[in-house]
């Protein structure tokens, strides 16, 4: 059991660095939702199920719902810019 704690903190580790790294804002998302998930699973495997429900809810649901929101509206920013130069 402490062999898989142990691999899942160092894919947390992996995580946090591939999100802070990655070119594309999609990306940095979609591996944030992992460490959240990831983190949830931590979560119940040290017994604090509490904790594991609000992790999966808040930071794999919620946040990245608005982060999705967000960067769709940056682009949406950008595709009015272009519109705009265009005419």
């Amino acid at each position: 059991m402490n062999l898989f704690i142990n691999i899942l903190m160092l894919f947390l580790v992996v995580c946090a660095v591939a999100a802070s790294l990655a070119k594309n804002l999609l990306n940095s998302i979609l591996i944030f939702m992992t460490y959240s998930l990831v983190m949830s699973i931590l979560w119940i495997m040290i017994e604090s199920p509490d904790l594991a429900i609000t992790e999966a809810a808040v930071g794999a649901g919620v946040t990245s719902v608005l982060f999705f929101i967000t960067l769709k509206k940056i682009h949406r920013m950008v595709e009015e810019k272009k519109e705009d130069k265009d005419a």
